[in-house]
């Protein structure tokens, strides 16, 4: 196997989503076509994240190694007449919103695609752990005529699984727009 030739290197270590996203998008704007940028991040998250942007906008990306703590990523730029814009996922339902409904009783299916360590330090009640990254192969785990509320931390992961979880025929998902950043109800922690 040749060596990869990466064109620049972009360090993310330490940054947790959106902003390896953010900053690969930046980035990637003072590239040329054709040329490949690595990053480097240790959120666990930014496998799904970044795989999913680069899906959604038409960016090529190339693959991913692991270094110990540090997953090293590799997009190529395209040419910008190959590139999609980012679509947002249009329904959406508001942290208070979700606050309401569970205060009034109603059982709501939600998932929370955040990973487990972020998830076992603070989720909602009755919210079932399906990381993004495993959503493609736990679907058996979700019967599509139910109604799902979509969890992560900020709405960006949330986001990138209800438009998986629309392609694969689950058309009841609603994304809870800014994640748990905005949540002030009651979380369980795992001890």
């Amino acid at each position: 196997m040749s060596a990869l030739k990466v064109d620049q290197v972009l360090d993310c270590k330490g940054l947790a989503c959106p902003m390896p996203v953010v900053r690969t998008k930046k980035t990637l704007e003072g590239l040329n076509t054709g040329e490949v940028l690595e990053i480097m991040a240790t959120d666990r998250g930014s496998v799904a994240d970044l795989q999913g942007w680069a899906k959604r906008t038409g960016h090529q990306y190339i693959g991913l190694k692991e270094s110990g703590q540090v997953f090293h990523h590799y997009i190529r730029k395209v040419d910008p007449t190959e590139l999609k814009e980012a679509v947002s996922y249009p329904h959406t339902i508001t942290p208070e919103e979700v606050k309401a409904r569970l205060s009034q009783g109603e059982a709501l299916h939600i998932v929370d695609v955040r990973e487990p360590a972020e998830f076992a330090f603070g989720h909602i009640q009755g919210a079932l752990s399906i990381p993004v990254g495993d959503l493609d192969n736990r679907l058996d785990e979700l019967d599509a005529s139910d109604s799902f509320i979509i969890v992560c931390r900020s709405g960006y992961r949330s986001d990138l699984a209800c438009q998986l979880l629309e392609e694969k025929g689950y058309h009841k998902v609603k994304n809870m727009v800014h994640g748990m950043n905005a949540w002030d109800g009651d979380v369980l922690v795992n001890d």
